[in-house]
């Protein structure tokens, strides 16, 4: 995007933190009226039925959705929604209101393609996301991305998780668990089998209480995984989240690992997750083994390293129904949707392909 190549120089001469919250903060004055967003739509929607998709019983209007950790706290998801995504996924939000780890805590890596961050699921919490949203009119398909809270011990999970859930699900489209981050001491923990399985149980038998009180079905639940996992990991996480009736799988969070990293200095930035490009490759495997696995039962959502049409394409050829992006957007700007689905559509046709539905998981055949 031209407007943007030429603000991006200028952004990236902030502290990414600040960067981010100008943009952001910009973003959301400039989109407030609904006649702004209107005009923002008509610039950056892609409109076409193969690129609709309709899974856990939500149709999204496209597959490209926003990734959680852009909204942290539900400020500026009606903003973001004009901007062509088929949905917005705010969060991480806790059950306790918590300020997140000391900053400086985001990093550029851009001769990686990359971002460091050690956020800490900085929230004002569930309570306050909760009355935000209760004031708002929700626009776009709206996740909730629900994370435990640093002060809750690990015993105490899932009640801290139902504390979340019971005040977010009434307006989520979907809920997403996140027990992948690597910047909340223990929580990688709850991907081990017996409390993963504890966890997405209350979970799911909360979310039907819920439904069953107002007459309605249960909200779909997802469970977002590291990058870090194993294969055999991957595959026992996908199995409980069939076992335990999730409504899909998010793969994947961001990775701790440092490996083949060419940005300078990065070894003095300190502890936390990277995403962006050095993530991409094993992003796209995690989906497609998971995708083996369930023998694509399990509806799964690409994230990492997705900056272009070419690597969404390879998501959705690996066996994703949806992708979301990231630090995409903090590189290529706010038209990334929009040019995402162009060349998808693109792609389609060159492959022969009708609809998105019928190119998830052809990468192998």
């Amino acid at each position: 995007m031209p407007l943007y190549d030429a603000i991006r120089p200028l952004l990236f001469t902030l502290p990414a933190e600040q960067a981010h919250h100008a943009g952001t903060t910009a973003l959301s004055t400039a989109l407030a009226l609904p006649p702004a967003r209107a005009a923002a739509r008509a610039l950056f929607d892609v409109r076409h039925p193969a690129l609709q998709v309709e899974r856990f019983g939500i149709r999204f209007p496209n597959p490209v959705g926003l990734a959680a950790g852009f909204d942290k706290s539900g400020a500026w998801f009606n903003a973001l929604g004009a901007l062509g995504f088929g949905a917005i996924e705010i969060g991480t939000v806790t059950a306790l209101a918590q300020p997140g780890n000391p900053q400086p805590r985001l990093f550029r890596l851009p001769a990686d393609q990359a971002l460091l961050n050690r956020m800490g699921f900085n929230n004002p919490g569930a309570e306050a996301v909760a009355a935000r949203l209760r004031r708002a009119r929700i626009e776009p398909v709206l996740g909730i991305n629900l994370g435990k809270s640093k002060a809750a011990p690990l015993e105490d999970a899932a009640a801290d998780y139902l504390r979340s859930l019971e005040l977010l699900e009434p307006f989520a489209a979907y809920l997403v668990v996140n027990v992948s981050s690597p910047n909340t001491p223990g929580l990688r923990q709850l991907q081990d089998a017996a409390p993963l399985r504890e966890l997405l149980r209350a979970l799911r038998t909360r979310a039907g209480e819920l439904a069953s009180a107002r007459g309605g079905a249960a909200k779909p639940i997802l469970l977002k995984i590291a990058p870090d996992l194993t294969d055999p990991q991957v595959e026992e996480a996908a199995g409980i989240a069939v076992e335990e009736g999730m409504a899909g799988l998010i793969a994947t969070n961001t990775t701790v690992s440092r490996e083949g990293l060419r940005t300078p200095g990065v070894d003095g930035m300190g502890a936390g997750g990277i995403s962006g490009a050095p993530v991409r490759r094993r992003a796209v495997e995690v989906v497609a083994h998971a995708y083996r696995t369930t023998g694509g039962r399990l509806p799964i959502v690409g994230v990492g390293g997705i900056f272009g049409p070419d690597d969404a394409w390879a998501m959705v050829r690996a066996g994703a129904s949806l992708v979301q992006v990231w630090t995409g957007f903090i590189y290529r700007g706010p038209g990334i949707a929009r040019d995402i689905n162009r060349g998808l559509l693109r792609r389609m046709a060159r492959d022969g392909f009708r609809s998105l539905d019928e190119a998830v998981g052809t990468a192998g055949r």
